[in-house]
């Protein structure tokens, strides 16, 4: 950037302890502001813009005898730039889009319906950022059949002229060379026709090239998005940097014809559109305008063949000579003046002149209204405080720094009047009063501290609207519809940060503030003498976990740019929660459209930037923090925290400003939460409560049946396991794999059972939520077993009689072990959900335990499919054979009948009643089925493998007949003719005999295929014999 900094403004309104800001006003629309910067015209220029203003203009003597009055009263002597002169009034202004760097956000749409074109001539007015370079887009017009349909294209080129080219229909026309790559105002219009595909292009009122067949196929379509600044790679949407507009537009008017070359010459010498055809016309009201693009309003840019500095300055020396009854002659040389030459005024001889305009000269601007500060709003606020005897003084002199100051000793009556009007001009006041600060190197030394004192008051006044009784009374929205809340004060605060660091940087200092909400804190930093992690803690005793850390290999990677010298500035408000916890964010429609669960305010807001002073700019960082949430009140609704920032471009879309766009939370506990985010802004600790998935009392019948059910399962299994234990039943892996899996549904049913007496205890919680993940994932790992051992012999028919016991204890006991190890090292001290002793949903410890039981009921809803393929077929042989004249229907029944129980009997022990608890979310209907299942779960195994089964029948009745044989001593030697063992080695519930089994393996081919159909039969035997 070319040197605006050692600049001394100097307005009317006060003295600011080193320097004095004084101004003179020369109407009631207009003052002066003098920079004795040595500067270029358009540096001048540019410098006025950044100010709201323009160069000076003298259109009349009087003016002429203000600004030398003005100059001499300052020691001027020397000529200094003024602009062009112009005639003020309200028909020259115009609004000016400001397009400030590169972006894929900036752009301006214009909100008019366009209809069906067969020509069309678009004229605008623009300047380029001389600093950018590569392929740029003025404007694009799409419809929904074609993006690409209408462009204006730049191509920039270092040391080369702006170079434009036309696309139409996705056709692209050549680049042409047109005018200087430089700060300078130049009109561009161009004009299309389906006519033979003509086109043309106009700079600055003269015909730069044209050409034939662009494209003249079709007309230019109905219905299209028309925006300013960007390409259209969608349709309205998906802008690129690399291709976006960087500079100034302003007058952008279409017509649905082609204007001639005499035409535009018009438009150029009258500075007004031609109205015959024209469909839009350049104005606010017509443009919808992204928040981040700089509106001004500024006199028309206009350029004639004759200037209108050239013919006022011919109207001045005719005037002057004419005083003195003089002659005068005057020749104007336009080739030589007209673009190098601009207009300085001496205040010695009051006269008006040309000079080259790449020369260093001081200027002056001229500003529009009163000088800032003067015009205070007409408030019941700023109308108290006029009347205050020491505040009258300050307003009166309008001391800027003393203003400031005043403020943070007002007395609390007046302070409570205040609106979001007062609240909104004070931000905007302070921004005004640091825009000669910033950036800025003085020549006298105490000009920094002015800065600082002016910086120290308003961060004390800030605190100040920030106590929660104060912003009860200005938090709200203006009588223009504009809100107004703390981040409005936030925002302030750090455009006050970012310009103190650029002042503070340039002695190496730093700078500390706390007050009772508000800590800042800036740091110089020499990045080439050291680099260590940078780590920020706030000083509010009450917040001692809130910290802010930049890692080291950030840090290494901002040298690697080529910045040595930073300034670190951070910001921490600490009791911001307590504003918004009164006045939360209403939800938007679009929120409440996708269900988005309600947001609060968990923690105070911390922010962190990297300033380069040198460039004016921040340097973007990665960013890890910490903050407290030990003040978060107590809901409840179930929370999980969410680490965000403040995104200031949401705040004007009707949408919350808070965002989370690359920031995630790392580490959470109830007290804390720390966060890692990929930028630096203002951050904070959102908590996302999420709303009851059923009302209170569907949840107190659903906690009733889950006890009830959870008992009346748990005695079963009880008496379930002791007729395994006490009874005399045969040892076998299938026996075994049962009890241990009794066991384990009755060490979790009786954990769950007692679980709520340990809800109030973190520690004790925590331990019973991990018992019962361990237990239920015992539970479905020997439900998986079940479904092994049952592959093993209905599927794959393993005749083996080797045992793999020990293979099925690893299974069921140590990968349960694992699993919950696992988790529980994982969960980062935040294994158990609040408010009940379970794994947590929030954070996704859940899954420890979800993404095993799905994997396990699918694996045996596999085993469950094949066994029934089996059973089927086994029951339509069976049928065949003992039935030999049954009809297909009678078959039919047969075989529904023998899958009908073996689902039955298999359900249990294979855990597919779990199914429904992954369809619980979508209905209540279904948390009913699943607890009624489950509740039933160990009455099923009770009747299906204690009532019904064989060998505990079997067990039963040879304990009868033995009793029976004790009474009889001549029997006493004789065994029981009832006492049959099976065959096959399983256990087989009442209802198959022995010669049902041998008909069924009789069936069966010689050899291996025989024995195993004759497995087959025997393990679907038992399914079908209930």
């Amino acid at each position: 950037m070319r040197s605006l900094f050692p600049r001394l403004l100097v307005c009317f309104h006060g003295y600011m302890s080193a320097f004095a800001l004084e101004t003179r006003s020369i109407g009631a629309e207009f003052y002066f502001e003098y920079i004795p910067d040595p500067l270029q015209w358009s540096a001048a220029r540019n410098l006025c813009d950044e100010h709201s203003g323009s160069l000076a203009t003298v259109s009349s003597p009087v003016e002429k005898e203000e600004l030398s009055i003005f100059l001499r009263s300052l020691s001027v002597s020397q000529p200094v730039w003024i602009a062009t002169v112009m005639t003020h009034t309200s028909a020259s202004e115009t609004l000016v889009l400001e397009f400030t760097g590169r972006s894929n956000r900036k752009n301006a749409r214009l909100l008019h319906k366009f209809h069906s074109m067969d020509s069309v001539t678009i004229c605008t007015r623009l300047r380029f950022d001389r600093n950018i370079f590569g392929f740029a887009t003025i404007f694009s017009y799409s419809v929904q059949s074609y993006i690409n349909e209408f462009q204006l294209r730049a191509n920039l080129i270092p040391g080369k002229p702006v170079q434009l080219a036309l696309l139409v229909h996705g056709t692209h026309g050549p680049y042409q060379e047109t005018f200087h790559h430089d700060d300078s105002w130049h009109s561009v219009c161009v004009s299309w026709s389906q006519n033979g595909g003509r086109w043309e292009l106009f700079t600055d009122g003269l015909l730069v090239s044209r050409g034939d067949d662009l494209s003249n196929s079709d007309s230019i379509g109905p219905d299209g998005l028309f925006i300013i600044g960007q390409e259209q790679d969608t349709f309205g949407g998906s802008f690129k940097k690399d291709e976006s507009f960087s500079g100034s537009v302003a007058e952008l008017h279409i017509w649905d014809r082609v204007l001639n070359s005499s035409e535009i010459d018009i438009m150029e010498k009258k500075c007004s559109p031609i109205s015959s055809g024209l469909v839009f016309k350049w104005s606010e009201a017509a443009l919808e305008i992204e928040t981040s693009i700089t509106k001004l309003w500024r006199d028309k840019p206009c350029q004639g063949n004759f200037t209108v500095f050239e013919a006022f300055l011919w109207k001045s020396l005719v005037d002057s000579n004419s005083l003195h009854n003089g002659t005068i002659s005057l020749e104007v040389v336009h080739s030589s003046r007209s673009r190098e030459d601009c207009g300085i005024f001496d205040p010695v001889s009051r006269k008006l002149d040309l000079d080259k305009c790449d020369s260093l000269r001081g200027s002056v601007c001229q500003l529009k209204g009163l000088p800032h500060g003067l015009n205070l709003p007409k408030t019941t606020f700023f109308t108290r405080l006029s009347e205050d005897p020491q505040a009258k003084l300050v307003v009166e002199q309008m001391n800027v720094n003393k203003f400031w100051e005043v403020l943070t000793m007002l007395h609390p009556e007046i302070l409570l009047r205040i609106s979001p009007s007062d609240v909104l001009y004070l931000s905007q006041k302070i921004e005004m009063d640091l825009s000669p600060l910033g950036g800025t190197h003085f020549v006298k030394g105490d000009a920094t501290e002015v800065m600082l004192s002016i910086a120290t008051n308003y961060v004390k006044m800030s605190s100040l609207l920030l106590e929660p009784h104060v912003a009860a009374h200005w938090m709200g929205s203006t009588e223009d519809g504009v809100s107004v809340g703390p981040f409005t004060v936030i925002r302030s605060i750090d455009r006050l940060s970012e310009a103190l660091a650029d002042v503070l940087f340039a002695e190496q200092r730093g700078f500390t503030l706390s007050t009772k909400n508000i800590d800042v804190f800036l740091k110089w930093q020499n990045l080439s003498e050291e680099i260590c992690s940078q780590v920020f803690k706030t000083s509010d005793s009450g917040s001692g976990q809130d910290e802010l850390l930049i890692p080291d290999t950030e840090l290494q990677r901002i040298t690697t740019l080529g910045y040595d010298e930073v300034m670190f500035v951070h910001t921490h408000y600490s009791h911001l929660n307590e504003l918004l916890s009164v006045s939360r964010e209403p939800q938007t429609q679009q929120d409440i459209t996708k269900r988005t669960p309600p947001r609060h305010l968990a923690s105070g807001v911390i922010s962190a930037a990297v300033r380069v002073a040198s460039k004016a700019q921040s340097v973007p960082v990665a960013v890890q923090y910490t903050l407290s949430s030990s003040n978060l009140v107590e809901y409840s609704h179930r929370a999980s925290p969410l680490c965000a920032f403040w995104n200031f471009s949401l705040m004007h879309n009707n949408t919350s400003g808070w965002s989370s766009d690359g920031c995630s939370v790392i580490f959470a506990s109830s007290r804390a939460t720390s966060c890692r985010c990929n930028h630096t802004t203002n951050f904070a600790v959102l908590m996302n409560y999420l709303d009851p998935q059923w009302s209170p009392e569907e949840e107190l019948i659903l906690t009733k049946l889950t006890f009830i059910g959870s008992g009346a399962s748990l005695c079963a299994l009880v008496v379930t396991l002791m007729l395994f234990t006490v009874l005399d039943i045969p040892k076998s892996d299938r026996t075994s794999i049962h009890k241990n899996l009794f066991i384990s549904l009755i060490c979790a049913q009786v954990i769950l059972l007692c679980s709520g007496s340990a809800i109030h205890n973190k520690v004790a919680c925590t331990l019973v939520a991990a018992l019962l993940h361990l237990f239920f994932m015992a539970a479905f790992s020997w439900m998986l077993v079940e479904g092994l051992l049952l592959w093993s012999k209905v599927v794959a028919v393993n005749l083996s009689e080797e045992r793999h016991m020990k293979y099925y204890y690893l299974i069921g006991w140590g990968l349960p072990v694992l699993i919950v190890t696992i988790t529980l090292a994982s969960a980062s001290g935040k294994y158990s959900a609040d408010g009940y002793c379970w794994l947590s949903v929030q954070n996704g410890v859940i899954w420890g335990f979800a993404g095993p039981v799905i994997f396990i009921i699918m694996v045996n809803i596999l085993v469950m499919t094949r066994v029934l393929m089996i059973t089927i077929s086994t029951a339509k042989r069976r049928s065949i054979m003992l039935a030999m004249g049954a009809s297909p229907v009678e078959q039919a029944y047969e075989q529904i009948r023998a899958a009908v129980k073996a689902v039955l009997v298999l359900l249990p022990i294979l855990g597919l009643t779990w199914l429904f608890g992954v369809l619980v979310p979508f209905s209540i209907v279904m948390a009913y089925i699943f607890i009624l299942l489950n509740s039933l779960q160990g009455l099923f195994i009770f009747l299906i493998y204690g009532v019904y089964n064989t060998e505990v029948r079997s067990t039963v009745n040879r304990i009868k007949e033995r009793r029976k044989a004790l009474n009889f001593s001549n029997c006493a030697s004789s065994r029981p003719s009832s006492s049959v063992t099976s065959s096959c080695r399983v256990s087989v519930p009442a209802g198959i005999t022995s010669s049902q089994e041998e008909e069924t393996t009789t069936t069966t081919s010689t050899g291996r295929d025989r024995e195993e159909e004759k497995a087959r039969a025997c393990m679907s035997a038992w399914l079908l014999s209930i």
